[in-house]
């Protein structure tokens, strides 16, 4: 119940708002169209923004593509496609794939567990998903290889039982996992929060059982932001170097990753060669964060 004097001082607010917009319209029906705005300083700030983006993103990415330009095709063909460079494309789309698929799978576990259950514990487990975010990824990479080492605390047990988890195509999967799985939780939490167990119930309740409720209910709601969290994951997981560095071992042919190839070939002052490694992965991460905002449109029109 509203106060009547409340009432009557809103009614008078509500009077006067209008007789303002009538007045603007009267006096300059082009600023009656312009929508209002809290913040000022629109050219400013869209002036500041251009020229940020321009110099941390634009020149370098555009420095670089020019560099590749001055190479003949051939010469960059054969560069960027030798028989080191395949394996090591091969071993980075792979194990990035790998990795979000895992997080895909255990991250929407581990994100279902965090939304719809109270235990003890559930708000410090929460706070380690971050855990990756905040951790410098290459103590992340020695850690994983002091633990998966054949003499580390899981090594020890795992490696006789032929489990090799260090220094192995294995042990970049695990390092690539660890660094991913923030992005599937921290994307699928929202979904699960906002999902409205009244359609479950109602499932229940016209005879649905569990698997039926999951599979008819449940599942096409969250497949469009799980898809979602796999492709960040994935993009995230194709960029990663420092913590590959300690547990892979950098074999080449067998464990060597295009980024650390890449750092290889700045080592041996081969630029050309970098160059060609580089805008490969640029190519790549351009066609990925394209895919990644087409995905995010699509299940934005599930979440509606």
């Amino acid at each position: 119940m509203i106060p009547e004097g409340a009432g009557i001082t809103l009614r008078v607010q509500l009077h006067r708002r209008c007789q303002y917009e009538h007045a603007v319209r009267a006096i300059n029906p082009v600023m009656a169209q312009k929508k209002f705005n809290a913040l000022p300083g629109f050219g400013l700030t869209l002036g500041f923004t251009l020229v940020y983006l321009t110099a941390l993103v634009l020149i370098p990415f555009g420095g670089l593509v020019i560099r590749a330009c001055e190479l003949s095709w051939g010469e960059f063909w054969h560069l960027a496609t030798n028989e080191r460079a395949l394996a090591a494309y091969r071993l980075t789309f792979g194990a990035s794939f790998a990795a979000a698929v895992a997080n895909a799978v255990f991250g929407t576990l581990l994100a279902w567990v965090l939304v719809r259950y109270e235990f003890p514990g559930r708000r410090l487990i929460d706070a380690m998903v971050d855990f990756p975010f905040a951790l410098p990824t290459a103590v992340a990479g020695l850690t994983l290889a002091s633990l998966f080492a054949a003499n580390g605390w899981l090594g020890r047990y795992l490696v006789p039982m032929g489990v090799q988890g260090a220094y192995t195509r294995l042990g970049v999967v695990i390092a690539l996992t660890f660094v991913g799985m923030p992005f599937v939780v921290r994307t699928l939490q929202p979904v699960l929060e906002n999902l409205e167990r009244e359609v479950e119930e109602a499932a229940a309740t016209l005879g649905a059982g569990r698997w039926r409720t999951f599979a008819s209910v449940i599942a096409p709601t969250l497949m469009p932001t799980i898809v979602t969290g796999f492709a960040l994951a994935f993009a995230r997981a194709v960029g990663e170097y420092g913590s590959i560095v300690f547990i892979s071992g950098n074999q080449p042919f067998k464990t060597e990753i295009a980024p650390y190839l890449i750092f290889i070939r700045l080592e041996e002052y081969d630029y050309t060669g970098a160059i060609s490694l580089a805008v490969v992965l640029l190519v790549f991460s351009f066609v990925l964060l394209a895919l990644i905002n087409l995905l995010e449109q699509w299940a934005s029109k599930f979440q509606k």
